[in-house]
């Protein structure tokens, strides 16, 4: 199932120029610009109803942009449908199937309407590729939520497509789940060569896997980048909860601190500093016998994304 490498690989594989969905007043997605490239797992993170499901819906043609242009494998999506759908497989929200007919024959029904030429043993090596081998001939209609969506990335699977896309897929799933489907994409990308496009509203699940990523709000871009740069970023947003904050904040507003301070509440005290920062303070603070009851730290791409999802 090795990828066909079917394009340039310095070139995106998947852009979006300038896309916008309105219904109405409403502006569902907002000129929204990105480029996944070759080999990327791409995490598209944003908090729900932030656009991720429209956004997916105009690159697999379910809807039409109010506004912009899609390329997939450098082709416009428009003007070559047919071509581009056939190389993406793709889970838009839950998988659907039909549960009195076995996981074999589900994929085997899926594959004829794809126009896949696919065999039995074809669809034995997908089901053991995510974890339902000795399943296969079960009626879907006594699988688990965790084996549904498992079957569902089979089933995006059975035609060997080039681009993944897969819209919330752990949605629902206990822990030992999500670690599952993590490592199935893990292993889609690694190992077999896909590309995957990821869409979620957990910026832990994007962390541990994406390679890139986009988060929007509210329809717009708000940053896009690499996801280490984007998440190892020195300064930190640093929370002190303090036993008397008053005390603490004369003591602070009269040092060098009072430089890093950015706001505070009723007994926290909220800084922007690098992780070296963190024990120098403390030890400041002991000196000057300001009791510290906590210390909480958060990169400051995490903390808005908190701030944004908490909304």
């Amino acid at each position: 199932m090795k990828s066909g490498n079917l394009f340039d690989k310095q070139s995106p594989i998947l852009s979006l120029q300038n896309l916008s969905k309105s219904y109405g007043s409403f502006k569902a997605v907002d000129h929204l610009n990105l480029d996944v490239f070759y080999g990327d797992v791409f995490g598209f993170l944003g908090p729900n109803g932030a656009g991720k499901s429209t956004t997916i819906r105009m690159m697999l043609s379910l809807i039409s942009p109010s506004e912009g242009n899609i390329k997939v494998f450098g082709k416009e999506l428009q003007q070559h449908r047919n071509f581009i759908l056939g190389k993406i497989g793709c889970i838009v929200e839950k998988p659907d199937f039909y549960k009195y007919l076995s996981a074999e024959k589900n994929l085997a029904y899926f594959a004829s309407l794809s126009g896949a030429n696919v065999n039995k043993s074809k669809i034995y090596e997908v089901l053991e590729l995510v974890g339902l081998k000795g399943r296969e001939n079960d009626k879907v209609k006594g699988y688990s939520h965790g084996m549904k969506q498992r079957l569902g990335i089979a089933q995006t699977l059975i035609h060997n497509p080039e681009l993944i896309v897969l819209d919330e897929p752990t949605t629902g799933l206990d822990p030992q789940g999500i670690i599952d489907i993590r490592n199935l994409i893990l292993h889609l990308q690694k190992d077999l060569g896909k590309t995957v496009f990821l869409s979620s509203h957990i910026l832990s699940e994007i962390e541990m896997i994406a390679t890139r990523m986009v988060i929007i709000n509210k329809g717009k871009e708000v940053v896009q980048g690499e996801v280490k740069t984007l998440l190892n970023s020195e300064e930190l947003v640093v929370s002190f909860g303090f036993i008397n904050i008053n005390k603490a904040l004369t003591v602070i507003r009269e040092s060098k601190w009072n430089n890093f301070l950015h706001e505070h509440t009723e007994d926290q005290i909220v800084f922007h500093f690098s992780e070296t920062d963190i024990s120098e303070l403390n030890a400041y603070l002991c000196n000057q016998n300001i009791g510290v009851k906590s210390i909480e730290s958060r990169r400051k791409l995490e903390d808005y994304f908190l701030r944004i999802t908490s909304n």
